[in-house]
């Protein structure tokens, strides 16, 4: 195929950038829509609530595959209602517009989240795992996916639930930045929750690489974890840091970041998505924590 052409909502954020030059390294042409002014190549600056604006893009970039990443991901952003506004009315309002142009569309990957899954089920977490949302933003996710599936007779789509991932440039407001920041300072010390809490942690440029192959085999229909199938305690991720810095730091435990019943381990099962673009090497968290670390010096 020679006409590749990819749209990306949400390019101006922190996956968008890596999904982009995945895309571009494949021999796409990328279009991306954003919300702010950015200055970047075939960019358009759109909100999902504008339905006339979405189609008007949809309209000029002709896209043959869609990478739907745009949302409100911080847990705590205190607009409950934003949420469902964008996460929901907005990516149907998407979906709306790329209905129309089903017939030259090949895939459209839309970006749920592991944390539909809840805090509640301990272990290793299936696509088979009941959902089990516990907050206004895994609640918004599970409901898009739910709206997308009426749209499964209308348009190729796939939805992904990623786990943790992390990278440059990931805001200060997710836990692994926090930390690389904290180190890169040399702060004499850290207020953290439970550190002896076992998570899944992916690199962001894993995670663009498997966006891309997936887009290659296109999976229609099928829901995946997108994860590493391995999990590191906060307290292992603190020491690696350490190691990698040179720097001591002092853990301070706050009662006000310690969540009540959360769950020691929590772990993706990568089995579908292996089966799906097979296995792959995901770089280490030791890796990742050493990238972020140099980007910060």
């Amino acid at each position: 195929m020679t006409n590749k052409r990819a749209l990306i909502t949400g390019i101006d954020g922190f996956t968008g950038k890596y999904v982009a030059n995945e895309l571009e390294h494949a021999g796409y042409t990328v279009y991306g829509l954003g919300t702010v002014a950015a200055d970047l190549p075939r960019y358009f600056q759109v909100d999902l609530l504008d339905k006339q604006g979405l189609e008007d893009v949809v309209r000029e970039a002709q896209p043959t595959v869609v990478v739907h990443l745009a949302a409100i991901a911080f847990i705590e952003h205190g607009a409950a209602n934003e949420f469902y506004r964008v996460n929901l009315i907005g990516s149907r309002n998407l979906l709306e517009a790329l209905a129309p142009h089903a017939k030259g569309l090949e895939a459209v990957l839309l970006a749920s989240s592991a944390n539909v899954y809840g805090n509640s089920i301990e272990g290793v977490l299936t696509e088979n795992t009941p959902t089990n949302p516990a907050n206004d933003y895994a609640v918004s996710k599970l409901a898009m996916e739910y709206m997308a599936k009426l749209w499964l007779d209308k348009l190729p789509l796939f939805i992904v639930r990623p786990f943790n991932y992390t990278g440059v440039g990931q805001s200060e407001d997710f836990l692994l930045p926090k930390i690389v920041s904290h180190f890169h300072r040399q702060a004499p010390y850290i207020e953290l929750g439970n550190i002896d809490v076992w998570r899944d942690f992916s690199d962001v440029r894993s995670v663009a690489k498997i966006y891309r192959r997936l887009i290659e085999v296109k999976p229609i229909g099928q829901t995946i974890n997108v994860c590493s199938g391995k999990t590191y305690s906060l307290r292992e991720t603190l020491a690696m840091a350490e190691n990698i810095s040179g720097h001591k730091m002092e853990v301070k435990v706050n009662p006000a970041f310690v969540r009540a019943n959360e769950v020691k381990s929590l772990c993706g099962n990568a089995t579908l998505l292996h089966s799906l673009i097979g296995e792959s090497e995901s770089l280490s968290l030791e890796q990742t924590l050493s990238w972020m670390l140099m980007a910060e010096a």
